[in-house]
Order: C-alpha cells, then sequence, then structure tokens
C-alpha cells in the first residue's frame, strides 16, 4: 500500500483528505512544521501533498530541501492560484498542482496517476516481508536496497533478483533451477554451486539487518523465507 505524506496546516482539509484517501493508501500528515523533511523521509513516503503557505517555512522551501535527497512525487495544494505560483512550484520540483477548494476524486485520481508514472514505468517496486522492505531501483537513490528500521543495505543486481524472487514467493519455496534462470536472463551464467556460494554471501550480508534468519534453505530443492 502506497505512502502518502500530508504537509498542510489546516485541520479541516487535512481530515477531508485522510478520510478520502485511508482505504487505498496509508496517510499521514506533518506533526512538526519545522521537520517537515525528517518526518517525510522517516515516513518513506511514496508521495507528498504540500501546501505553499505553512508556519515557519514555506511549501516551496521543503520542496527545494526534498529535491536535494530525493525524487519523491509532489503535488502541490494550495489556494494561490496565479501563474507565478504554480511556476515557482514546478521550478522548485513539484510534479503537479491543484488549486483550492478541489475535488476530492479529482485529487485522487491525479495521485494516481503520478504514482503510476513514478514507480510502475520506472521499474520500482517494494516488496515487504516481515517488516523488511526490498525496494529496487529507488526512487530517491536509484539502488537496489533492502532496509529494516530506518538501516539500509546496498544489493548488487543478483542479489536483489534472488531477493525479489523470494519476497514475492512470501514464505512458498523459490527452487534453486527458478533463480538461476532468473540469473541467466542477465547473461550471467552460473551452476548450482556457483549459486550457493552467491546464497552464503547474500546471507552474510543480510545479517548486519537481521534478515538472514529469514531465508531458510529446503534441501534438494530451495529457498523460502520464514
Amino acid at each position: 500500500m502506497n505512502k502518502i505524506f500530508i504537509v498542510e496546516d489546516d485541520e479541516i482539509i487535512v481530515k477531508a483528505i485522510k478520510a478520502s484517501l485511508e482505504n487505498e493508501f496509508q496517510v499521514r500528515s506533518v506533526l512538526n512544521f519545522r521537520a517537515v523533511k525528517q518526518e517525510i523521509l522517516e515516513f518513506d513516503a511514496d508521495l507528498v501533498l504540500m501546501d505553499i503557505g505553512l508556519p515557519f517555512y514555506s511549501g516551496f522551501y521543503w520542496t527545494s530541501e526534498l529535491r536535494k535527497v530525493s525524487q519523491i512525487p509532489i503535488i502541490f495544494i494550495s489556494s494561490s492560484s496565479d501563474d507565478m505560483n504554480q511556476i515557482t512550484a514546478m521550478n522548485q520540483g513539484a510534479d503537479d498542482f491543484v488549486t483550492k477548494p478541489f475535488s476530492l476524486e479529482i485529487l485522487s485520481a491525479k495521485i494516481k496517476a503520478l504514482l503510476r508514472r513514478s514507480y510502475s514505468f520506472s521499474g520500482a517496486e517494494k516488496l515487504e516481508f516481515a517488516g523488511f522492505l526490498l525496494t529496487e531501483n529507488s526512487i530517491s537513490t536509484d539502488k537496489n536496497l533492502v532496509s529494516a528500521d530506518r538501516i539500509e543495505l546496498e544489493l548488487t543486481t543478483s542479489e536483489n533478483k534472488i531477493l525479489t524472487l523470494l519476497f514475492r514467493a512470501n514464505g512458498e519455496v523459490v527452487t534453486k533451477e527458478k533463480i538461476l534462470q532468473e540469473l541467466w536472463q542477465t547473461d550471467e551464467f552460473i551452476d548450482t554451486n556457483t549459486l550457493n556460494v552467491k546464497m552464503t554471501r547474500l546471507r552474510k550480508k543480510l545479517a548486519e539487518i537481521g534478515f538472514d534468519e529469514h531465508i531458510m534453505t529446503k534441501r534438494g530443492c530451495g529457498y523460502a523465507l520464514v
């Protein structure tokens, strides 16, 4: 489920947006308007709804700050509808602009469309198992990552392919043959013994975040997450 973060100081608008989106998304709104960037990154948001007029610092400022570290999709929601504000928002790195008052249905449609453009078309995918998150081609870093409790490990392409198969199987056994076929698609022609070595190295890397304990070897068959 995608995560939407709302940066808006009008509680009535925040409640209306949350009520409209919570059936389809995880939704959170800012608590500390001095730490907007930090809260967004800690939530690991997939999309931000950003107002212009905010306490302490404007939405333009926070968008500029976010763009220093992330390409997370940002939609501005503002009563400031003149062309200059929209141009400034886009120049700071916004992806879309919605003028208040707005239709919640249209806002939801814009969110879904932007998420599709930003993630589905870029090949980015997030998979989760037991509180661990696997991100392929993360939009914020353009790296393959596995993470837990804000600790991230960068994966090689082959390590990511192996874990992607295991995460998608969600506890079902993935045969060694299937893993080998997946790796062969990247012209990495390896045999079963080489795969065993790769799995040993992968487990050692994953031990840094405690995920190695979740990979079980099914002798004579393959691997599964537990």
